[in-house]
């Protein structure tokens, strides 16, 4: 019961603290972001700190981290799926798709071939490792994409086009991760034979047609629950919450992908819901994930392997900046042409710079663990982590400032045109 009491006085002081000084976090203070202070938070009461608290006195760490990052990446994908406009996938069919698929492959390709060339791991393992840290991270993506910075700084069209790829490719990720790790569990023939049917057809298919249902048939509800005025504005801030938790348990009991199943319920929960409550609905998922934004960034604090780390040595830290840097943005430079909201190079090294790596990773991370059990992909994956949590946290502030000035500079009308004109569509 002690240690319960130190996490809430902690965690909830955490929480309390930023969120009352919200607004000086991201417009003054550039050098810890919002994530990175509950990472701190976490590693100086955790075992390599004063060691007041450990995941493992609550049960199995890996446990706790992997069903934690599931509820939290949850909470993000319907986040993001409310935040975007209406039709938003049907009006950036092509841009959507080509940063979810040839752009995750390349993604996951890059990443791959990095841990391979640095560390001389197998290439299956390495191909794990480089899938995990693949996808956007909707929970990092969203501190950079909400708030007074960003919407003063960055076009709505970027903003609406970095939250709908972080919410999209989190649960894409899905195959793209349990390829390479079918293959290492399994002879070649039955993963690819698994992979192809049990991934694709049920894990991914299936939740994408869940999703799809249970989002309309809850929007229609929704809808005409406010025209008949049963749905009272108590009742109205917990719909989306309670909707996000009935997708996540009751898809991943069907065996499917919850996240993806999340996501795509929320998108159809949105084109169908009464447009009066949108506002209200995003602001409570909004809420409800900051609070549990920061409990599980802490708990990644509190259980970073950092000794494995520093085994790694500097082949790691070479690692972890080499695919900060050419992850992402080799791919957005080269596909940004068929990126409609992507204009220019401009645009693209933005919207390529911000790909933050966080808990969707750490989500995968612990799932290849439990299977798996290999200790490299975890102090890799984790390192790649705590690397982007820093790393875009510094940057976030003063690369959006500096990004929002050099529009205004070369096209003043530009951004606000173009923000305007995506929004409506």
């Amino acid at each position: 019961m002690q240690e319960l009491n130190i996490a809430l006085v902690t965690i909830g002081a955490l929480t309390l603290l930023l969120s009352l000084v919200a607004g000086l976090m991201r417009n003054k203070v550039y050098v810890v972001s919002e994530p990175m202070a509950a990472v701190i938070l976490g590693m100086v009461i955790g075992p390599f700190g004063v060691d007041l608290l450990a995941l493992a006195g609550w049960g199995d760490p890996f446990t706790i981290l992997e069903q934690s990052a599931r509820l939290t990446v949850g909470l993000a994908v319907m986040a993001a799926a409310l935040r975007l406009p209406r039709r938003y996938f049907r009006a950036n069919v092509r841009p959507m798709a080509v940063v979810l698929l040839p752009g995750m492959i390349v993604m996951w390709l890059v990443s791959g071939i990095l841990v391979y060339l640095f560390l001389n791991v197998p290439l299956w393992t390495a191909l794990l490792i480089g899938a995990i840290v693949t996808p956007t991270d909707p929970v990092l993506a969203g501190t950079i994409v909400t708030g007074s910075v960003a919407e003063q700084d960055i076009p709505a069209s970027i903003r609406n086009f970095l939250s709908g790829e972080a919410g999209a490719n989190d649960g894409l990720a899905y195959p793209i991760v349990f390829l390479p790790l079918l293959v290492l569990q399994h002879s070649s023939e039955r993963a690819i034979t698994e992979w192809l049917f049990s991934t694709l057809l049920w894990e991914v298919g299936a939740a994408v047609v869940i999703g799809a249902t249970v989002g309309t048939v809850a929007g229609r509800i929704e809808r005409k629950s406010r025209e008949h005025d049963f749905l009272e504005e108590t009742s109205l801030l917990s719909v989306t919450v309670a909707f996000t938790f009935t997708v996540l348990g009751g898809v991943k009991l069907l065996g499917s992908d919850g996240i993806l199943a999340a996501f795509v319920a929320g998108l159809l929960f949105n084109r169908f819901a009464d447009a009066r409550d949108e506002a209200d609905e995003q602001k409570v998922q909004e809420t409800v994930l900051r609070l549990f934004t920061f409990p599980i960034f802490v708990f990644f604090g509190m259980a970073i392997p950092i000794s494995e780390w520093l085994a790694l040595g500097w082949a790691g830290v070479a690692l972890a900046a080499s695919i900060l840097l050419l992850r992402r943005l080799p791919m957005m430079l080269l596909f940004h042409r068929y990126i409609r909201p992507i204009n220019d190079s401009r645009d693209a090294l933005f919207a390529g710079w911000f790909g933050p790596i966080g808990i969707a990773a750490l989500f995968y991370a612990t799932v290849a663990h439990r299977i798996l059990g290999i200790e490299l992909v975890w102090s890799v994956a984790t390192l790649v982590i705590a690397s982007s949590v820093l790393v875009h946290g510094v940057t976030a502030t003063p690369f959006t400032k500096l990004y929002g000035q050099v529009i205004d500079r070369d096209h003043p009308q530009a951004a606000d045109d173009q923000s305007s004109a995506f929004a409506e569509g």
